[in-house]
């Protein structure tokens, strides 16, 4: 595996790159099919999704920084590169932050638009994946299992040793993901209630996932990875939201 895929005179095509913009493509696709389905307005559609993918560049970035804060002291150039470092749960709280803010400037209902999208942002994410393991990112702990993968071009990933696969693991874990918020989609649910599974269900995935890492340089909180501890705050939390939310939807329908 390696990232510079082909060259195209001047222009070097990266698997990295190349899976990002392949998802992101197939997302959008995914998000308009869906909201014509529902016979929802297209013209936000448009605006959510240039303000997510730029909340969510903003946030992988900024995230990704504060995680190396002290390489950054010692080495502030690292500012300067913005093709490579993010963490992906900066990338979905600006995200979000993002989308809401232009829902409250658009004085459109911000729950029911991000249900509509968060099945597309798993699906993203499980293309993005595929670039990792293609350019050696987010690689796993060394292993003897036969499962194991080596590299030997990656600039990333320490080469000759077999590697956990934990990229195709997330990327496995994404599609499925994916599949089960549509399935969830299908019956009319309380607004929030589909991105509240995504944030449950990818916490405790990634959670998990994460104890199979081998690349430090994410981060660490004591004992638990930089994710392992945004995951824990970000279930319980969408656990007690999506509570009171099934309860007020059930409410709601009482009353009618």
């Amino acid at each position: 595996m390696k990232n510079e895929l082909f060259h195209l005179g001047l222009l070097t095509i990266h698997a990295y790159g190349l899976m990002i913009a392949i998802g992101v493509l197939i997302a959008y696709k995914v998000v308009v099919y869906r909201a014509e389905k529902r016979k929802m307005e297209l013209s936000p559609i448009y605006g959510l999704i240039i303000w997510g993918l730029f909340g969510g560049f903003v946030g992988a970035k900024l995230l990704y920084w504060i995680t190396q804060i002290e390489a950054i002291v010692e080495q502030p150039k690292m500012l300067l590169d913005l093709s490579s470092g993010f963490v992906v749960y900066g990338g979905m709280i600006g995200g979000i932050a993002a989308g809401w803010l232009y829902c409250k400037k658009q004085r459109i209902h911000f729950l029911r638009h991000l249900d509509l999208f968060v099945p597309s942002i798993a699906l993203a994410q499980g293309f993005g994946r595929i670039g990792c393991f293609l350019a050696g990112c987010c690689y796993g702990e060394e292993t003897d299992h036969w499962l194991g993968i080596t590299y030997h071009e990656s600039h990333f990933a320490p080469h000759d040793v077999k590697l956990v696969p934990t990229q195709l693991f997330s990327s496995v874990f994404n599609f499925m993901l994916f599949f089960i918020l549509l399935a969830l989609a299908r019956r009319k649910r309380a607004d929030g209630f589909i991105a509240g599974m995504y944030l449950l269900i990818y916490s405790v995935g990634r959670f998990i996932i994460e104890f199979f890492r081998g690349d430090v340089i994410r981060g660490s909180v004591g004992a638990l990875s930089t994710s392992q501890a945004i995951a824990i705050p970000v279930f319980l939390c969408t656990c007690i939201i999506l509570i009171w939310q099934v309860r007020q939807f059930r409410g709601s329908l009482v009353k009618h």
